[in-house]
This record gives C-alpha cells, sequence and structure tokens, in this order.
C-alpha cells in the first residue's frame, strides 16, 4: 500500500464546506434529510452511507475539538460551557434521529447485498446500538458526559510547593528521580496530601457516576452496568471470564517478575527496605535521565527517533505540527494525562500530554506517536464506522511503538549507559503495568456487581484487591491513608469506564510485536502496518492475526510472553 503522510481535510459534498455545528437547529436539517431519502439500489444505500458519515464526522470533529480546547484549559470558563452545551443540548438531540437512522439501515432490503467482509464488523455494531438504545437513556448520558469531566476540573487544579515553588502533581514527580531521599520522600508525601484534600470530592463524583450508570443499564435491561459497557464497548471476542482469567495470569505469571525488579532495585540503592518513593531513583552519582528539555526538543527528538523506525511515522508528526495538532508542556490549569484524539474530517489527530522533562514523558510521546499512526492509516477508509477500531488493537498500535522505537533511542540518549538505564527502565515499565491493570480493571467488576456499596465497603475491597497484587519486596507500611484512595488518580474510572483491560490485552500483543521485530524488522512493520490499516473492519482476533499475533489471554501464553521480556531484561 502507498503510504501518504500528507492528508488532507475530506472534502465535503453533503454539508456546506462553511458549515460549522453551532446548535440542533441548524444541524437538524441534514439529519431529517437522511431519514427522509428513499433509499431504491444498493448504489442508493452506498450513497446514503456516504452522507451519513461525512455527516457523523462534522459532528464527531466538533465535539473533540470542544473536548480539546477544554482539557488545554480547564479554568477558562466559556471552554467548558461550549463542552458541555455539546453534550447537554446537541448530543441528547442526535440521539433518537441516530436510532432510527440505525434501524433504516438494518431495515433496508439492500443492506443484505452489500459486500460481507467490508461490511460485516459495521452491521454488528449498529445492530449492538439498536440492541441498547433506551430514550430514558438521553438525558442520563448527556448528564454523564458532563459530570464525567469535573474529574478533569478537579484532578487540574492540583499542585504543590517544593523548594519554594508551585508545581502541577505531574512536574512535581520529577523531584522522585532525585538522590536526595528525604527530597523525595517529602515530595511523595506532599503529592499523596494534596490528593487527599479532594478525596471526599472525588468519592461523591464517583458515587453519584456509579448510580447513574447502574440506572442507565436497568434501562436498557441490563442486570448491572458492567454487562451493559461490554456490550457498548463492543466485547464480541471475549467475557469477564476472559478478564477474571487474566488477573490470574498475572498473579502466577507477572508478579514473581515484579518481585525480582523490586529486589535488584533495592540492593542497587544500597537500602534495607524499598519504599514507593525509591522506585525512580538511581544510586548517587547517577544523575536521572533527561532526554530532552521543553515541549519542542521532545516534538523533535521524537520526529528522529520515527523516522529511523519508518519514515512514513515520522512524517506523520510532521503533518500533524504543521497543523499545530500538539499541546505537549505540563502548566497548572491544564487537565492532568495523555490522550491521542482523532479528528474525522481533518485526518491528522491532536496529541495532549504533561510532559515535564522525564523519561516517563518519552514514552508517552512514542505511545500517542502510535496511536496517531493509527488515525493516519485509517483516514482513507471509505466509511466513519470503519475507522472506530476496538481498543484492544488500538492500543496494540501505541504500546508496540514504545517497544519497537526503543532500538532507535539514541536519539534522546547519546551515551550508551543512559542509553541502557532508559531500556531498563521501558521495560520494568512493561511489565509493573500489568498489576495495575489488573486491580483496576478487577476493582470495577466489583463496583459494578454491587453498584449500591458503600464508600466504606469500597474502600474495603479495594485494599483487599491491592493486597493480592502487592509485592513483599516495596515496603508500604504506614501509608494505608494514601493507598485507600490511590484509585483516584485513574482518570479512566472516572471518564472512561472499563476502558482499562484493552491496555493490558494490548501490551501482550505489543510484546508479541516486538518480538517479531526482533527476529524480522520489515516484516514486523508490514504486519503492524496492515493491521493498522484496516481499522474496525475486521474482528479482534482477525485484526490481531493480519498483525502476526494470537489473540489469547490463557495464562500459558501470558507465561510465554513474560519469560521473553525477562530474557530481553537479562541481556541488558
Amino acid at each position: 500500500m502507498t503510504l501518504n503522510a500528507n492528508i488532507q481535510k475530506e472534502p465535503r459534498h453533503f454539508l456546506p464546506e462553511s458549515f460549522t455545528v453551532t446548535d440542533w437547529a441548524s444541524l437538524e436539517p441534514y439529519f431529517l434529510q437522511l431519514v427522509q431519502q428513499p433509499i431504491e439500489s444498493v448504489s442508493a444505500l452506498t450513497d446514503w452511507l456516504k452522507k451519513l458519515s461525512e455527516l457523523e464526522a462534522v459532528v464527531s470533529e466538533d465535539a473533540c475539538w470542544r473536548q480539546i480546547k477544554m482539557t488545554c484549559n480547564t479554568e477558562d470558563p466559556e471552554l467548558e460551557a461550549s463542552f458541555n452545551y455539546f453534550c447537554m443540548e446537541i448530543q441528547p438531540r442526535i440521539q433518537p434521529i441516530a436510532d432510527q437512522l440505525n434501524r433504516m439501515l438494518i431495515d433496508c432490503p439492500f443492506t443484505a447485498q452489500l459486500d460481507a467482509d467490508t461490511y460485516y464488523t459495521y452491521l454488528r455494531s449498529v445492530k449492538k446500538s439498536i440492541t441498547l438504545f433506551r430514550e430514558a437513556n438521553i438525558p442520563l448520558q448527556a448528564e454523564l458526559s458532563v459530570l464525567q469531566q469535573q474529574y478533569a476540573v478537579i484532578a487540574g487544579k492540583m499542585t504543590v510547593e517544593v523548594n519554594g515553588k508551585e508545581y502541577t502533581l505531574q512536574q512535581a514527580a520529577a523531584f522522585l528521580e532525585s538522590h536526595n531521599r528525604s527530597l523525595r520522600e517529602e515530595v511523595y508525601r506532599k503529592i499523596q496530601d494534596r490528593r487527599l484534600q479532594d478525596k471526599d470530592a472525588l468519592q461523591e463524583l464517583y458515587s453519584s457516576l456509579v448510580s447513574k450508570r447502574q440506572q442507565v443499564a436497568a434501562n436498557a435491561d441490563f442486570d448491572n452496568y458492567r454487562d451493559y459497557k461490554f456490550v457498548e464497548l463492543g466485547r464480541f471476542d471475549y467475557t469477564k471470564d476472559d478478564c477474571f482469567q487474566f488477573h490470574e495470569a498475572v498473579k502466577l505469571h507477572v508478579m514473581p517478575l515484579i518481585n525480582s525488579i523490586y529486589r535488584k532495585k533495592r540492593m542497587k540503592l544500597g537500602l534495607a527496605e524499598l519504599r514507593p518513593w525509591d522506585i525512580e531513583a538511581e544510586p548517587a552519582g547517577i544523575a536521572p535521565l533527561r532526554p530532552f528539555s521543553g515541549a519542542e526538543e521532545l516534538y523533535e527528538k521524537s520526529v528522529q527517533c520515527f523516522e529511523k523506525v519508518h519514515p512514513y511515522f515520522a512524517n506523520c508528526l510532521r503533518k500533524m505540527k504543521e497543523l499545530n495538532h500538539f499541546d505537549l508542556e505540563s502548566r497548572k490549569g491544564k487537565a492532568p494525562g495523555g490522550y491521542n484524539c482523532p479528528l474525522a474530517e481533518s485526518g491528522a489527530p491532536f496529541i495532549f500530554m504533561n510532559a515535564a522533562g522525564q523519561m516517563s514523558d518519552v514514552t508517552t510521546m512514542l505511545h500517542e506517536g502510535g496511536h496517531a499512526i493509527h488515525s493516519f492509516l485509517t483516514h482513507e477508509l471509505a466509511l466513519q464506522a470503519f475507522k472506530e477500531y476496538p481498543m484492544e488493537i488500538a492500543e496494540v498500535a501505541s504500546m508496540a511503538m514504545e517497544l519497537i522505537s526503543m532500538q532507535h533511542w539514541e536519539v534522546f540518549f547519546d551515551n550508551p549507559q543512559e542509553l541502557k538505564r532508559a531500556k531498563e527502565h521501558q521495560l520494568e515499565r512493561t511489565i509493573t503495568i500489568f498489576p495495575w491493570i489488573a486491580i483496576i480493571d478487577k476493582f470495577q467488576h466489583w463496583v459494578y456487581e454491587y453498584p449500591n456499596h458503600t464508600i466504606e465497603e469500597r474502600t474495603s475491597r479495594w485494599m483487599e484487591i491491592v493486597q493480592e497484587f502487592s509485592s513483599p519486596e516495596l515496603d508500604v507500611s504506614g501509608l494505608e491513608a494514601f493507598r485507600a484512595i490511590s484509585w483516584q488518580r485513574q482518570l479512566h474510572l472516572f471518564e472512561v469506564p472499563f476502558y482499562y483491560i484493552e491496555y493490558g490485552i494490548a501490551q501482550l500483543g505489543a510484546i508479541g510485536l516486538w518480538m517479531q521485530y526482533q527476529q524480522n524488522p520489515t516484516a514486523a512493520l508490514e504486519h503492524y502496518i496492515q493491521a493498522l490499516s484496516m481499522g474496525g473492519t475486521k474482528t479482534l482476533p482477525e485484526l490481531y492475526k493480519a498483525a502476526g499475533l494470537s489473540f489469547d489471554l490463557s495464562p500459558e501464553y501470558i507465561k510465554t510472553l513474560m519469560e521473553f521480556a525477562a530474557s530481553e531484561m537479562e541481556k541488558l
């Protein structure tokens, strides 16, 4: 396939080029045209689908820009109001008519004549949406869209003072790499104390979200929100039992590796006990990794790194830069976290993150860059719906890029010892994330199986789950108050419920692709590009197969991948 990163904004054939989304009154006529358009042949149906796709792209991009602008500046009330207006006044009016259009598509006699290979996953998803749609859920879902963003507003205000200067929590985390153990502990405790200040507000927010989500599930005739959400997320290819199997596999085959990592870290630092504020530290005399200085250098070095992996990947970042589609540095008033936001019409997505000069910022940039490449590779697909790929393959795109790009990290580190340390850091991070994924996922299953739980019960169950995946090599004594609310730092729980096991599934895929890359880089990149280019037009097992991977959550398969990761760490 021809790879061209110089993608252009999709030309409009249905809506005027000058049209912008302002209110429902201006948008509604285009939806009504589709409702009223006669469909009397297969070609008329494909024309109707193209118009629907264009309309969906225009609405999607408008919603995305409202969210991007708000997260870039959570302190601007106008930006928050604009986002809330879309959630409360526009999106709720789209939902009933979108359901009507879905039913038109499924009931159309010509739908059966569409190419089964191309349209199977799309039609499967449409049928799922029809199954879930309930008028009673429209106002609830609008309220949830607004309520979920309160997490970013609360977290965006969190700062601490270190040495007389104010820092965001992301910026302050850089002090956890200091040689001064007392300073590390001081900053660690300041960060946790700052989180404790808002713990009640976040408990109340979460309780409200859980209650409303449970009502959404009940309205759609589900026993609990977990079962509803599995259907809504399109988890056609695995079940809750597969998730439970994954949790157990992490305990069996990942925790021993983590115990080893922590033991080596403690010995390297010459400590009697390893504490949470020691995990990112290096022995005295070894400076913390500083792979870049400032957002511009992070961008430039990322482009150089991608150029060495595949020139097309670098060109994707260059195109985004040309369009000013980056906001990389941490600052007060900016929402926490990082994301790549696909822009349906523009094609070139937007990367948002909170860089503070640390090694973890490099992996975040490369991770989101992998997502960005996925957006570029699917831009040419005929319909907007074809570009809506499963999250389990989306995260392979990002996590595999972290691992594959390691071979070219000399652009960030010209010192061989620092390069070695950076790779060690990445592999440790690749492995140590698994228990946290299992903890967050297992916690969510419990939360929504027992939606009427009290805050005390929630805290108790959280601590039990954390203990299941705790390493005896890490001393956490005396930190119970912090640990009891540590779930509150995971924005997914508030903003995108149940979207987290995908990281674990995809990390397995990423390690598998990295294994391929070690053996044959050219073939591995061909598999990567081929799988991502399919968007959402194939099932999850088919997408994994195109990437040369097995879609397998069994303990045996996870054991094989962990053994490979351990052997690669030994080489370093």
